[in-house]
């Protein structure tokens, strides 16, 4: 079915509904990139308004990838709920985004909508919203998760602790783990991206992160963010598994791409799940998604990277995830330009998966190639931390010395705390006041040794400790 709009007497006609979200995209140059974005400012204008007059109902009759040839379409029409989209059913595209930006659009009513709501049709309205809409909008979503502490309550702000290390050294992994702690980092999760994929240094790095856990009574969830069969594989040896992590996109192709299946996440959520390891609860996964997957991966089937994107919430959804985070800068400049883009497509993959119900945090992140810098990167955070995100990334000195990105370090998210008062996860927060690390405010103490920090003096005595590395 083709789509057609009117500007300034001239007709523009849209061949099929995927061109129409295309050309209606916010310029980025990963869909200039796939030859499918808008020729011009006024093809882009022409495309908006016709998407802002279509009813949401045509999402449920027409899909961006067919049906029959992919198993995340079968997944977002099998998964569809009805009773949730009636409120909204005979809206446009244009009239959702009037009502999101009403005050009908309460914390309930967006948390009993979600499930009524496909990837199109968000990623569709995102893209005639600006960047305050977003923010509005998505401040307004409460998603609560819990593992060891409470994530996503109103005022909160957490992040994961990112302590890499390139060739996955113990006390190297140590060493950053302990600043980030001293910082108050790490509520969300203690996340090491892995160097190698062996399952024994699987083993080895979650051990370690649960010993510092366990030593020190974090109220914290811990994970190595290895590929989902390695933490099979782990668990099946009895591995101290916290989370499940995994990379994920919105097509079936992509996600081969990665080396995984609709049925193998399934079999991953059951296996950690039957672990039982979370004290507060047990939503044990963690998915990682980002602008550009599927197109990297040539599983993108003509569709416009964001909307992409939000396909992708579909498939973390269905698992009840702990976190979920866009890397929204990483993949490179192919996909997002410069600064504007990413700060443009950072507040879309927030808005589209807490309004999709997501748990949604955002690697505030750029690559060195990439026409951006750390002030565009303080502006992201700063806007997604006034739009409510669950978490972010930090790592020392922002500098992630083994991915070689560029991201956020402890020391911003400090600062974002002091400008908008947002807490850390509630238990972390009290473990940090019993350690001596902060005060009853939040903030750190100027040093934790002085002020009897245990924490110091046990987690510094481990770095004297022979390295367990292979």
């Amino acid at each position: 079915m083709s789509y057609a709009s009117t500007v300034d007497s001239t007709r523009w006609v849209f061949a099929d509904l995927k061109d129409l979200l295309a050309k209606a995209s916010p310029e980025r140059s990963g869909d200039h990139l796939a030859g499918i974005a808008a020729r011009s400012a006024m093809e882009r204008f022409a495309a908006q308004q016709a998407l802002a007059d279509l009813p949401l109902a045509e999402f449920l009759s027409e899909q961006v990838i067919a049906y029959e040839d992919d198993e995340v379409s079968r997944l977002i029409v099998d998964s569809h709920d009805g009773a949730a989209f009636a409120p909204v059913a005979s809206l446009t595209v244009g009239e959702l985004r009037e009502w999101l930006l009403s005050s009908q659009a309460t914390s309930a009513a967006l948390c009993a909508l979600a499930p009524g709501l496909t990837p199109e049709m968000v990623a569709a309205v995102s893209k005639i919203m600006r960047l305050q809409d977003l923010a509005v909008v998505s401040a307004r979503c409460e998603v609560v998760t819990r593992f060891r502490n409470t994530l996503g309550l109103p005022g909160r702000l957490a992040t994961r602790l990112q302590p890499n290390h390139p060739t996955d050294d113990s006390r190297g992994i140590a060493a950053a783990l302990i600043d980030g702690l001293l910082l108050g980092a790490g509520d969300a999760v203690i996340g090491v991206n892995p160097a190698g994929d062996s399952i024994d240094d699987y083993i080895r790095i979650v051990t370690l992160l649960d010993d510092v856990r366990r030593g020190l009574e974090i109220p914290a969830q811990t994970c190595c963010l290895g590929h989902v069969t390695t933490a099979l594989a782990a668990i099946d040896r009895g591995a101290p598994v916290d989370l499940v992590f995994q990379s994920i996109a919105g097509s079936q192709k992509a996600n081969a791409g990665f080396g995984v299946s609709l049925s193998l996440l399934r079999d991953a959520h059951d296996a950690v799940s039957s672990l039982q390891r979370g004290s507060l609860g047990n939503n044990a996964m963690y998915f990682e998604t980002g602008q550009g997957a599927a197109l990297s991966a040539d599983g993108h089937h003509g569709v416009d990277q964001q909307t992409m994107e939000a396909r992708a919430y579909a498939v973390a959804r269905a698992f009840k995830p702990l976190i979920v985070n866009s890397v929204v800068g990483f993949i490179g400049p192919e996909y997002l330009y410069n600064g504007k883009q990413i700060q443009r497509a950072g507040l879309e993959d927030h808005f589209c998966g807490k309004l999709l119900g997501l748990p949604m945090g955002v690697d505030v992140c750029y690559t060195n190639h990439a026409e951006a810098d750390q002030d565009d990167m303080d502006a992201l955070l700063t806007l997604l931390v006034v739009a409510g995100v669950t978490f972010v990334i930090t790592v020392p000195g922002a500098d992630d010395i083994m991915l070689n990105y560029q991201s956020l370090s402890h020391h911003d998210v400090l600062a974002v705390r002091q400008l908008t008062g947002r807490r850390r996860a509630p238990e972390f927060e009290e473990w940090l006041q019993r350690a001596g690390i902060s005060d009853e405010a939040g903030m750190l103490v100027d040093d934790p040794a002085r002020a009897g920090g245990a924490a110091l003096a046990e987690a510094t005595s481990m770095l004297t400790e022979p390295d367990k590395s292979a």
